[in-house]
């Protein structure tokens, strides 16, 4: 299948995923109604992990805007996910940079994935950069560092949750395979 259309597809997928079923479940850890704060995990930004190796900034900062504020008009959050999946789209490349042995330029006509990266380094990759998603989320959404420890356990919790359900999503619609390159 043509990469163009396998994102955009991705793209579809990930968005009415988070919006019609992710957004509807309200997910506790423990079973104390007030001493831990509601949470929803979030799975969309995982259409920016997977994305090629050699996407240019400028096309991951718009494809970035473009998944954020679908998801915003959706959620009614007035630019906060646009905000916070922009982020994460210009800190992508870094992130890669940091974490793989060779130049990204290396890595031509693939894309981020448990085959190409193996799975620790790509769950630090995802990891990271939906801590980083997720902090800044909610830092936009209580607007105050008055409660820190709410924001602190409220991402913590929803990034451990959302990379629990990109696991779940690689693991459903991947092919999973032992040749890294």
């Amino acid at each position: 299948m043509n990469v163009y259309i396998r994102n955009i597809l991705r793209f579809c997928v990930l968005v009415l995923l988070q919006v019609l079923i992710l957004n509807k479940i309200v997910l506790r850890w423990w079973a104390e109604p007030t001493g831990f704060p509601v949470f929803v995990p979030y799975i969309y930004p995982l259409f920016l992990f997977l994305l090629p190796f050699e996407t240019p900034v400028w096309a991951m900062l718009f494809c970035g805007f473009a998944l954020g504020i679908s998801v915003d008009t959706f959620t009614n959050t007035a630019g906060m996910h646009a905000f916070a999946t922009v982020l994460i789209a210009y800190l992508r490349t870094n992130v890669l940079t940091a974490l793989l042995p060779r130049n990204l330029s290396e890595y031509s006509g693939l894309q981020p994935s448990t085959r190409n990266m193996g799975w620790s380094p790509f769950l630090v990759y995802t990891g990271f950069l939906l801590l980083l998603h997720h902090l800044v989320f909610f830092s936009i959404e209580l607007w105050n560092l008055t409660n820190l420890g709410h924001l602190l356990l409220k991402t913590f919790a929803s990034t451990v949750t959302s990379l629990l359900f990109v696991v779940a999503y690689l693991l459903l619609f991947t092919r999973q395979d032992n040749a890294r390159v």
